[in-house]
């Protein structure tokens, strides 16, 4: 089978293949699994599909040493679009995260919202109804007027998809750092519930049977957005614009419908989004997983654009589109399905048994490439890049912190609790829809979100974490405790932790100092899943987030998915009622290396990030799931950003009632401003009714090797502790609401 030769496009040289992204290696070795130069077109194919955005090139390498296996878990990390995990009576849940970080940085509202809408299709495309969205945002200072601009564009984004699209966006985590004034980072999650008998695969496989692609029309919006994401952000990335996609949440529903009703009707063999690289991305690795092949007529390709070339239709990542690889003799059925939805439904080709994937355009063959040849797990290169111990590490650590104690701790306190990373992002969730399909029991502001699994008496809790500043001072540890925190929160929300997703946000793998702090974070959060138990499902690896004044703080986002068996054993952040008894449990040392007092109050990012005992960490929350489900704790509240202090006033103030006080006495030999914003790991404040006390206490006489303090009780209108601290409640609740609206009421000056 002879390519034809195409006069109008370029010729393909190293040096072309090196603007493709490719290394000198790569091309020849394309040439070497092809048996040939390959044409302009062949290398846009390659040259997406061997992006690290694709290929986890600098990546899986460390990725396959993470847990991937668990009783719970019906596909491995890797197998299907989403992980996929059975929490029993017939059900599973489908969940992933993946980020749109460079895509927003260009563009803000697009690159937010077709984030959002790309994992939605990674869960329904597995026959999974999306539930629930969250998302995990990262941006620069907020007195920066662009930052503010990529702020508010990047929440307009989420909240417009999501709520167009009709899932609840119900949690997630907003941070602030000069670090990622350029890069800001926008990972966005998403959760679904399937039937077992409706769960689809994406599999190639049946000589013979065909090829659709349904949904939107194919234009130029996204080409080569995968090898866009796979290199550093420059001045020239503004003109890279078009490299965003463009995202239609009215079109991505009526995708949803029509594909969950293809699923139950079972005429699929196979089915796969179309994101990244576009068609290209979904044909190879469909076939690669059903070592199979396909021939397609890029001709019958429904375009919205004239004059579309082969390597433009192939590359386009044109928003909500599937591809499906439908039973023979079925393909009107199918049809009628998209046309009752108005959506297109176009047989391009058929699968075939020689493993290659053959393209047709104007009746010329205009690429033929074996389908492992472009995969992850398949021909597609695999590096692990050199690793050096940065600098920094020892100057932060071996510099002398002498912190003066404050003078006024009511005003250290409101200096917390307004500021940016502790501060309610109220502003952000209530553009959020969060309690469409009324399936939500706790939405957004509490530790984690609570979801119903509807005709069942379950929910599920899901929460996303991670401290980038622990991980930029400790990459093992700060991921330790970045599980170890979505760990807490779940089961402060009743839930028991039994699986994570990811999305590691870091800089450029080829500096031997971010390729330490990503292989240290691999092992870190190797460390702590195998402790939980909790096994990756899949995730999402951004390199290339920097520019040339910064580069971010290495960010390993845990997305955590906990069960709960009994709703009723669903259990809230904040204090409820007059005179429950309120318990610290955990050792606090007063740990302040990295902590958001010495960022704030004193300017400083020093130290270590706290330690953390993962077994003990474990027992803590045995503890307290053990406690809420006894129905012994009215309340749970995780100790993080803030310590104590910030812990207690966010109990006062989020609960289901109007806010309520406190008053606290304990005993310490600490100093006072060590213990109370101190960040210790492995540290809960729950709650608990004076008539469930001796219970509580003869549960808690079987984790003795627990620390636990009874500090204080509910009840008042102040915040009172110690000699310390004495605030309006009312005062704390209007302060740490309306601290990010105001400053994003204020006047906007960039364009």
């Amino acid at each position: 089978m002879n390519l034809q030769d195409q006069n109008s496009e370029p010729e393909v040289t190293p040096e072309l293949a090196q603007e493709h992204g490719l290394t000198e290696w790569e091309y020849n070795r394309i040439i070497e699994l092809i048996g040939r130069e390959p044409n302009y077109t062949e290398l846009g194919c390659f040259s997406v599909m061997w992006s690290e955005h694709c290929s986890y090139k600098n990546s899986i390498a460390l990725l396959k040493t993470l847990p991937r296996k668990g009783e719970r878990l019906l596909v491995e990390a890797g197998e299907e679009n989403a992980g996929l995990v059975d929490i029993g009576d017939g059900h599973a849940i489908a969940f992933k995260i993946e980020s749109h970080n460079h895509p927003s940085a260009i563009e803000p509202y697009q690159g937010a919202a077709t984030g959002v809408g790309g994992i939605l299709r990674d869960i329904f495309t597995m026959g999974a109804r999306p539930i629930a969205a969250l998302n995990s945002l990262r941006f620069g200072d907020l007195t920066n007027p662009r930052v503010k601009y990529l702020f508010r564009n990047v929440v307009k984004g989420v909240g417009d998809y999501g709520n167009c699209f009709g899932v609840p966006t119900v949690g997630g985590e907003v941070y602030f750092d000069k670090c990622y004034t350029d890069n800001p980072l926008v990972n966005a999650m998403a959760v679904g519930v399937v039937r077992h008998s409706r769960i689809a695969t994406a599999v190639a496989k049946g000589v013979g049977n065909p090829v659709m692609i349904v949904g939107s029309a194919t234009g130029r919006d996204g080409i080569h957005g995968a090898t866009f994401a796979s290199e550093d952000l420059s001045e020239e990335s503004e003109a890279r614009r078009p490299s965003v996609q463009v995202g239609d949440p009215f079109t991505e529903k009526l995708l949803l419908e029509a594909t969950l009703e293809v699923i139950k009707a079972n005429y699929l063999i196979g089915i796969q989004d179309m994101g990244a690289a576009g068609i290209i991305c979904s044909t190879s690795e469909m076939s690669f997983r059903g070592s199979a092949g396909m021939d397609i007529n890029l001709d019958l390709v429904p375009t919205r654009e004239e004059n579309m070339t082969a390597y433009e239709i192939l590359l386009s990542e044109s928003q909500e589109r599937m591809l499906m690889v439908v039973k023979n003799g079925y393909e009107e059925r199918v049809k009628d399905i998209f046309k009752k939805w108005d959506l297109h439904s176009v047989v391009i080709g058929t699968v075939t048994d020689d493993g290659y994937l053959h393209f047709w355009k104007d009746n010329d063959l205009k690429a033929s490439i074996p389908a492992r040849s472009l995969v992850l797990g398949g021909d597609a290169p695999v590096y692990k890049r050199e690793t050096k111990k940065p600098e920094y590490l020892n100057e932060i650590k071996n510099t002398a912190m002498h912190l003066s104690e404050p003078s006024d701790y009511n005003g250290v306190l409101l200096q917390l609790l307004t500021s940016s990373n502790i501060t309610s992002k109220r502003w952000v969730y209530e553009q959020y829809d969060s309690m469409v399909q009324t399936n939500t029991v706790i939405g957004p502001g509490s530790d984690a979100a609570v979801i119903r699994v509807k005709k069942t008496d379950k929910a599920i809790a899901v929460s996303t974490d991670c401290n980038g500043r622990y991980v930029f001072l400790n990459p093992r540890r700060g991921a330790q405790i970045a599980v170890a925190e979505a760990a807490r929160n779940v089961v402060c929300s009743g839930a028991k932790p039994v699986a994570i997703t990811n999305c590691l946000n870091f800089g450029n793998p080829y500096d031997p100092e971010i390729y330490y702090q990503f292989s240290e974070t691999i092992a870190g959060m190797r460390d702590a899943c195998t402790v939980f138990g909790t096994p990756v499902t899949g995730g999402n690896v951004s390199f290339y987030n920097e520019s040339p004044t910064d580069r971010v703080y290495p960010t390993p986002v845990i997305g955590m998915l906990g069960v709960i068996d009994n709703l009723n054993d669903t259990t809230q952040s904040g204090f409820s009622n007059e005179g429950d008894q309120i318990f610290l449990i955990g050792k606090t040392t007063g740990h302040t290396g990295g902590s958001e007092y010495m960022a704030l109050i004193h300017g400083k990012i020093l130290g270590d990030a706290p330690l953390i005992d993962l077994q003990k960490e474990k027992l803590l929350q045995d503890f307290v799931l053990q406690a809420i489900q006894d129905g012994l704790i009215e309340s749970a509240h995780d100790l993080s950003e803030g310590g104590l202090a910030v812990a207690l006033a966010e109990s006062c103030i989020t609960g289901n009632k109007k806010p309520i006080g406190a008053k606290i006495k304990y005993n310490t030999e600490l100093r006072p401003d060590m213990f109370l914003f101190g960040e210790d790991q492995s540290r809960i404040i729950v709650s608990v009714k004076e008539s469930n006390l001796l219970k509580f206490k003869r549960l808690y006489d079987r984790y003795l090797s627990l620390t636990m303090q009874e500090i204080g009780n509910v009840g008042g209108k102040d915040l009172v502790v110690n000699d310390t601290i004495k605030l309006d409640v009312e005062e704390i609740f209007h302060l740490y609401y309306t601290s990010i609206e105001k400053i994003m009421s204020s006047e906007n000056i960039y364009n």
